[in-house]
């Protein structure tokens, strides 16, 4: 319950660099003094916001940023959930020259990672994360040496990865079972994906898809939790009721006795 800094700004504080922390880029005061540092390049990575057009120029090389997919593919807030959601086989990061509209500069590098069965948004961000620093590195070689060229995107294939709001979260039983168990996966480790059982809320952190055909909701096997969908069913594996720590599916049903006829909503 305590404020700490990032890991960026605990690493500078341990070195005497100055850390800038503006409420907003667009004081004249702040491109004045981002101006001063005379800096030949600007990284910029999960910032989550546009920067103004005096920023981007203010440093000899532009603003460069470290985006989490292969652009033209998921511009936007929430790119590596997104891929996970659409079923895309592969993901990766773009290095890319920042301008005034959002993620469409023109590209220096992309690096590509196959996405794994297994794979979630936690496992999909380190690996992203591990990629898109050594690609940074190279790129910001190549921009000292004079030999980086940036491609300018293409329009076709473009599209938008917006943000996940609270509402999608929630597991839509009518929808087919393979979409849900891609869905669980997107949401986790955060915010997790949501549903309730017998009218307790739960949050599902691990499912698998299985053959079974049913009223969406309903239970086709209590004592495993196997729940039907619009096409298969989800077998699920760990869950957490609210105000409880997660849990597999065998210590959850050790400690309660479903109603008869309960099912997920």
């Amino acid at each position: 319950m305590r404020i700490s800094p990032s890991a960026v700004k605990a690493l500078a504080m341990r070195h005497g660099l100055e850390v800038l922390q503006p409420s907003s880029l667009r004081d004249p005061e702040m491109h004045a003094r981002l101006a001063a540092v005379r800096a030949e390049a600007m990284v910029v990575a999960a910032y989550g916001l546009l920067l103004p057009p005096p920023v981007l120029k203010v440093a000899r090389h532009g603003a460069i940023n470290i985006h989490a997919s292969l652009l033209p593919r998921w511009r936007g807030a929430a790119p590596i959930q997104r891929a996970l959601l659409a079923g895309d086989g592969e993901t990766g990061v773009s290095i890319m020259q920042m301008d005034e509209g959002l993620d469409t500069g023109a590209v220096f590098a992309e690096r590509r990672v196959p996405i794994q069965a297994d794979d979630d948004s936690g496992s999909l961000h380190d690996k992203l994360a591990d990629l898109g620093a050594q690609a940074l590195l190279d790129v910001l070689a190549d921009l000292a040496m004079g030999r980086a060229r940036a491609k300018p995107q293409r329009e076709e294939g473009a599209t938008y990865a917006r943000k996940i709001e609270k509402q999608e979260t929630l597991l839509r039983w009518h929808r087919a079972a393979s979409e849900l168990e891609r869905a669980i996966r997107a949401f986790r480790p955060a915010p997790g994906a949501g549903t309730s059982l017998a009218g307790e809320s739960v949050k599902v952190w691990r499912a698998r898809v299985v053959p079974g055909n049913g009223a969406p909701g309903a239970l086709l096997d209590q004592r495993n939790l196997v729940v039907a969908c619009g096409s298969d069913a989800l077998a699920i594996e760990e869950l957490q009721p609210a105000g409880a720590r997660r849990m597999s599916t065998a210590d959850f049903l050790r400690g309660r006795a479903l109603p008869a006829g309960a099912r997920f909503e």
